[in-house]
């Protein structure tokens, strides 16, 4: 009998591979809790303001913070993220601030169409002709493998949104899985 047909070497192989499956499943399952925490705070600090707090993504558009921003327009700011999650990960942002989508009315219908049509035109500037993703990618993705789409647009706290400006994430430059929650 062979080591490798040996029951004890299965075990253990098994044993292992479960541990590693479990590690994933609790780190992700932290930094969810992480971004579901950072929701819950950011949304506290609005209600107990009876306002939203001033953003990063305000500071940006005010050129207060640095941001390598790749396209801009009278109407929205198109700019990298700083802990990109994929090949090409940028993000597009109006000028007007949104907090969410929820508190967008009828007269922002067309900025809403224009930040989709800025996502396509700065996709071609990137190159990214063979596709890419508008979404939120959760934490527990790594450079090779997506592991969950969380959601296209955050929506107030229990859409674990932690930034209260409207934005959209971009990602491209590898193959996206399938289904992606």
């Amino acid at each position: 009998m062979s080591l490798y047909a040996s029951r004890p070497f299965l075990f253990v192989c098994v044993v292992f591979l479960i541990s590693i499956f479990l590690v994933r499943g609790q780190h992700c399952d932290a930094k969810m809790s992480d971004e579901v925490s950072k929701a819950k705070e950011a949304a506290g600090q609005a209600a107990a303001k009876k306002e939203f707090p001033p953003t990063i993504f305000g500071k940006i558009l005010n050129k207060e913070i640095p941001a390598n921003i790749i396209y801009e327009d009278d109407k929205c700011i198109a700019f990298r993220d700083v802990n990109p999650q994929a090949p090409t990960h940028f993000l597009v942002i109006p000028r007007k601030p949104i907090p969410m989508l929820s508190e967008a009315d009828a007269d922002d219908t067309a900025l809403l169409g224009h930040l989709l049509y800025t996502v396509k035109k700065v996709a071609d500037q990137e190159k990214l002709e063979r596709g890419y993703r508008v979404g939120k990618l959760s934490d527990c993705s790594s450079k090779w493998r997506v592991y969950g789409l969380l959601s296209v647009i955050n929506n107030g706290q229990d859409g674990a949104q932690s930034v209260y400006h409207l934005h959209l994430h971009v990602f491209g430059g590898r193959q996206m899985d399938w289904p992606p929650g």
